[in-house]
């Protein structure tokens, strides 16, 4: 036989169709096997799903112009599913023609050199091909690895569609004996969630997400709270403040457990006017370009609060810990009481040096415009890290960890990190996950609030009201926004509503606003856009397709809305 070559290396046309498992020609003495099978360079496609078998068998047989198979493993021998059809040890479901395997069989695949099986109610999936491509990480199948995913999908309802269905059922290779067990079923873990204003926009139900509606965004100095974005990762956690502690340990300090009361008792109190921003906000434009696997936020996924609780750099010092003498610490890790079905916590870490820097305004907040935190928003402690992307700002806190190194949580090591255009969830390497810089600081942004994507203005209009919201991280002031009625041939200057953020402490939204000149006597179709320029002179690509990435991340490029001047009758 040919020697093989990478699986990973071969164009996809030159892949068969990925129908794992196949009954054999009449008469062989095997009964199933799967087709990860690598055409000849002669191949040529087959068209129906007897041409298919029947070339299938031959590439595996070597009757072919010396053809190959590959198991899901990549490892040129057969799996243990077909050899075990081969002995007949393998049952056949009856009236079907999948293979029947036992939860014991299943539980022996639970690792990448034996295979990675798992089950889904009634099904039995070898995923080990898919476990690198996973959006979620391939850690996450792994804690379902040799046994159900049901719990997870459960916590993860973003997988409830056709498409991922359809993405799994690839991988089928027989049936759960006995099929599902429905006194299994796994309880909705989303049952006791908080009630919702009815006004957001529901970007995902399970966990909940959703985002400000345009006409409250920028309307005021805050945001209100029951109209602030959501952007949950997990069930939200019931918790008891009587009973509420967190720990704060790690290296470079003591070990110390405070209640709520300690913290509102024992520390100065801070109040801190800041923005959060998703990392994701404005990702529809991108998806506009190409597909991304993630929510499809607009520009709501952002909001102002004021924030009030104490200074994370208090709490550490309580604790014994000394910047001057830090023991070589780097990072500030931060745990939340949201967790999953095996115990994972959402969690995520930011550099000492914000941390712990005079100027940085870390708050542990208990407050959010003068009033207790709600549910959704972090009850009863969450952490507000100004300037930084909101995937940093821990909601429901319960551990704080000094260290050498940065959280190792799924959110910091494989998401919200951005890549070349040209890097996709099937081509990104671990390599590349590890090699990539985690998010902390956002690129500078704005987009319009109003008009409305689609609005229509009367005939003879000769100049519409435009107003909406600019922002930087890292406490970069908006010194300039810049609007164009023309897609930007003309620019007119915006004034500015809320000036004078302290230097690299603007930690909050600028708003904005000017009355744009139209092209004089035009009718039809307009295109309004907006670009803010910062402190440091940093200002926004004009275009998507540059910035595009796989994730779907800081899209920061001009904000485009289009309008209709009404024509003369």
């Amino acid at each position: 036989m040919r020697k093989l070559r990478s699986l990973r290396s071969l164009p996809l046309d030159r892949l068969l169709p990925a129908q794992h498992v196949i009954s054999a020609p009449n008469g062989h003495p095997s009964s199933y096997i799967r087709a990860y099978s690598v055409a000849p360079d002669n191949y040529a496609p087959v068209k129906n799903a007897r041409t298919l078998q029947q070339s299938l068998w031959q590439l595996t047989l070597g009757l072919g112009a010396a053809a190959a198979t590959i198991v899901v493993c990549g490892v040129p021998q057969p799996s243990q599913c077909e050899q075990q059809a081969s002995s007949g040890q393998t049952k056949k479901s009856e009236g079907a023609s999948r293979p029947i395997f036992s939860e014991e069989e299943i539980a022996e695949h639970a690792t990448k050199d034996t295979g990675v099986w798992v089950t889904y109610k009634d099904g039995v999936y070898d995923v080990t091909n898919w476990v690198d491509q996973h959006p979620g990480g391939g850690a996450r199948i792994m804690l379902a690895a040799g046994g159900a995913i049901d719990p997870f999908w459960a916590m993860y309802a973003q997988h409830q569609t056709a498409e991922v269905h359809k993405i799994l059922e690839a991988y089928r290779i027989g049936d759960l004996e006995g099929g599902a067990d429905t006194s299994k079923q796994v309880a909705d873990p989303y049952v006791n969630e908080p009630k919702r204003h009815r006004a957001l926009i529901v970007r995902n139900p399970k966990p909940f997400n959703a985002e400000t509606p345009k006409d409250a965004l920028g309307s005021g100095p805050t945001t209100p709270n029951e109209l602030f974005y959501v952007r949950n990762h997990l069930p939200v956690p019931h918790v008891e403040p009587g009973a509420y502690s967190l720990r704060i340990e790690g290296e470079g300090l003591r070990h110390v457990e405070l209640s709520l009361h300690d913290l509102k008792t024992k520390f100065k109190r801070h109040s801190v006017a800041a923005a959060l921003q998703c990392s994701g906000n404005r990702r529809h434009d991108m998806i506009e370009v190409k597909k991304i696997q993630g929510l499809d936020w607009d520009i709501g996924a952002i909001g102002s609060a004021e924030w009030s609780g104490v200074k994370l750099r208090d709490v550490l010092r309580y604790a014994g810990f000394d910047e001057d003498n830090g023991d070589g610490v780097a990072h500030v890790q931060f745990e939340g009481l949201d967790s999953d079905t095996s115990g994972t916590c959402y969690g995520s870490s930011i550099p000492i040096d914000k941390a712990m820097g005079s100027h940085g305004d870390v708050l542990l907040a208990f407050s959010m415009n003068g009033r207790t935190l709600s549910a959704d928003h972090g009850f009863p402690l969450r952490v507000v890290v100004p300037g930084v992307t909101g995937a940093r700002s821990v909601k429901w806190l319960s551990r704080i960890i000094t260290s050498k190194q940065e959280s190792q949580a799924h959110w910091q090591q494989h998401d919200y990190k951005g890549f070349s255009p040209g890097v996709s969830m099937e081509s990104v390497t671990e390599e590349d996950w590890r090699g990539a810089p985690a998010l902390q600081e956002t690129p500078v942004t704005s987009a319009i609030c109003e008009p409305a994507n689609g609005a229509h203005l009367e005939e003879g209009t000769q100049e519409v009201p435009v107003r909406g919201y600019a922002y930087s991280g890292g406490g970069r002031n908006i010194i300039r926004v810049d609007v164009s009625a023309d897609s930007g041939q003309t620019w007119h200057v915006a004034t500015i509503d809320n000036p004078g953020q302290l230097p690299f402490r603007a930690w909050d939204w600028t708003r904005w606003h000017l009355d744009l000149p139209l092209p004089s006597g035009h009718s039809g179709p307009l295109e309004l856009c907006c670009r803010a320029v910062d402190s440091s002179y940093n200002t926004q690509p004009d275009t998507v397709a540059p910035i595009w990435n796989m994730r779907g991340i800081v899209n920061n490029a001009w904000h485009r809305v289009k309008v209709d001047v009404a024509s003369e009758a």
